[in-house]
């Protein structure tokens, strides 16, 4: 089955104007919904934000290039197909580097702001420690991303208007999933830079957080389904998920969460970030993965 336009709402095909919003009322997430629901999946790419505000820009030390090497470069796209089979599709608009929607919003660096922030173990994570908390200290090619320091007022403002705005509209589609049919089945969409694929250089890292967080059926689908598309497939090596499949995975409630990691060199150019030769088979591929987890029954694998 081939996926035709079912007039669902616009996707995002090409990139936005970097650094400046089209509107401050503008949300800060694009959702693709399928005229239909009729599969407990739910689709999600929290780091594949194009729009740089200009206050992230005023006050950065590092160029747009060196900002835009944190992005999931064009996850969203190659997920958009699946809302052909009944699974809305929700990405972040605005980038990662101005705040990580896929990271618990208490990982603030102690590091980056004038004032310490509230007591939290959150602060000591290994996210934090490595410059990647809720605010970003560093951009995807390791600098330093600010000229100063800021304010916890200014992280306040990035959390309540970007991330709490998408994490609810993510709990909203799962809660609503999980009411209409009985589960709900989050894919939390990434890609990952070629140096990070280990020892045996998988095209695709699993994260199931070890089991705890998808039930084993559905990762073995997603498995099997990408090897026989011809991918190299890992689980859980070097990523076994993140904030979104800690937060919403709970299978003995019914919702499972499977992080999805796509080698970038794969699809586009690391250095450019253009995309190449690879990416129209990515995302027919991606396609074809929606298609297959949508068509299987899976509330009887999950039974």
């Amino acid at each position: 089955m081939e996926p035709t336009d079912l007039g669902l709402g616009a996707a995002r095909t090409a990139p936005e104007r970097e650094g400046v919003p089209e509107s401050r009322s503008e949300p800060p997430y694009f959702l693709i919904e399928p005229l239909r629901r009729t599969t407990p999946l739910i689709f999600a790419s929290p780091h594949s934000g194009r729009r740089y505000p200009v206050e992230l820009l005023a006050e950065t030390r590092v160029s747009l290039m060196s900002l835009r090497r944190s992005e999931d470069a064009y996850v969203d796209e190659l997920f958009a197909g699946a809302a052909a089979y009944g699974a809305p599709v929700l990405s972040a608009a605005v980038a990662r580097s101005f705040v990580d929607l896929n990271r618990d919003p208490a990982e603030l660096d102690p590091e980056m702001f004038e004032e310490r922030p509230p007591h939290s173990s959150h602060v000591s994570s290994a996210r934090v420690q490595a410059g990647l908390g809720a605010i970003p200290r560093i951009s995807g090619d390791g600098q330093s991303i600010y000229r100063r320091k800021l304010s916890l007022q200014e992280a306040e403002r990035r959390i309540a208007t970007v991330h709490r705005p998408y994490h609810a509209v993510l709990r909203t589609l799962v809660e609503e999933t999980k009411a209409a049919l009985g589960c709900a089945v989050l894919i939390d969409c990434h890609s990952m830079p070629s140096n990070s694929r280990g020892a045996q250089a998988p095209d695709v890292v699993l994260g199931d957080r070890f089991g705890a967080s998808c039930h084993p059926s559905i990762t073995a689908l997603t498995e099997t389904t990408l090897r026989k598309l011809g991918y190299r497939v890992a689980r859980n090596t070097p990523f076994a998920g993140g904030h979104t499949t800690q937060s919403y995975g709970r299978p003995t409630a019914g919702v499972h969460a499977l992080q999805i990691e796509i080698n970038r060199a794969l699809y586009i150019d690391e250095r450019t970030l253009e995309r190449t030769n690879g990416y129209a088979r990515v995302r027919a591929d991606m396609t074809r993965l929606a298609e297959a987890l949508a068509g299987a029954d899976l509330h009887k694998a999950l039974a």
